[in-house]
């Protein structure tokens, strides 16, 4: 093999990889530099590149945008990328996010306000996963003061938990302890907070450690 051609096949690479790890459009100029080339020679490469995927049908193109190159999918690809941004979110809600979820499915139709005062903690980044998500939507504004915006639980909500309507969630006395069972859990949290030796977390740092779980 000739020296050029092994010049030839790691400027490729090179340039590959500085496209691949980058957040934004790469300028030419910028790997010209890194890989003292012209910035004439780094266009025509990045064109050669460009030519080879788009022959061999790759589903992602090396696109000049911006001034600069950067990858993005095919356009002949878009119906399933669409899909898969849409439907193909599989990450699990935290904690937070399905308490709030709860609170609306249940308190609907809710402001941001009133989800703040019932978590006790501000709740502006998990409502912002559920709306994304889709199974939140703004359903308008209350007409009080300063017109806050309204939140409900989405169609979508009722298909992932196969309801037909939000009549059919399960009543919230089937979450609701017995009377003799509270009154047992008040005794025992009123001889725990007299005791001295007691060192458990107070609702003060439990309630910052679940607005640091939100973020």
């Amino acid at each position: 093999m000739s020296q050029d051609v092994s010049v030839d096949i790691e400027a490729r690479q090179a340039v590959e990889a500085i496209v691949l790890a980058a957040t934004e459009p790469v300028h030419p100029t910028v790997m010209a530099q890194l890989l003292e080339l012209s910035v004439e020679a780094i266009d025509e490469l990045c064109a050669q590149l460009g030519a080879e995927y788009e022959a061999q049908g790759r589903g992602f193109q090396l696109a000049r945008v911006a001034g600069g190159y950067r990858f993005q999918t095919h356009p002949d690809a878009h119906a399933y990328v669409e899909r898969f941004v849409l439907d193909g979110q599989t990450a699990r809600l935290s904690g937070p996010a399905l308490e709030t979820l709860a609170i609306v499915a249940y308190k609907q139709p809710v402001s941001r306000a009133q989800l703040s005062a019932i978590r006790g903690v501000n709740v502006d980044a998990t409502l912002k996963t559920l709306v994304a998500r889709g199974y939140v939507d703004e359903i308008g504004h209350e007409p009080t003061p300063g017109n806050p915006s309204m939140f409900a639980t989405s169609r979508l909500f009722l298909e992932r938990l196969g309801l037909n309507s939000l009549a059919d969630l399960p009543a919230l006395a089937d979450f609701v302890p017995e009377s003799s069972i509270v009154e047992a859990l008040e005794r025992g949290l009123l001889l725990s907070s007299m005791d001295p030796a007691d060192s458990g977390p107070s609702d003060e740092s439990a309630d910052e450690l679940d607005a640091a779980g939100e973020q």
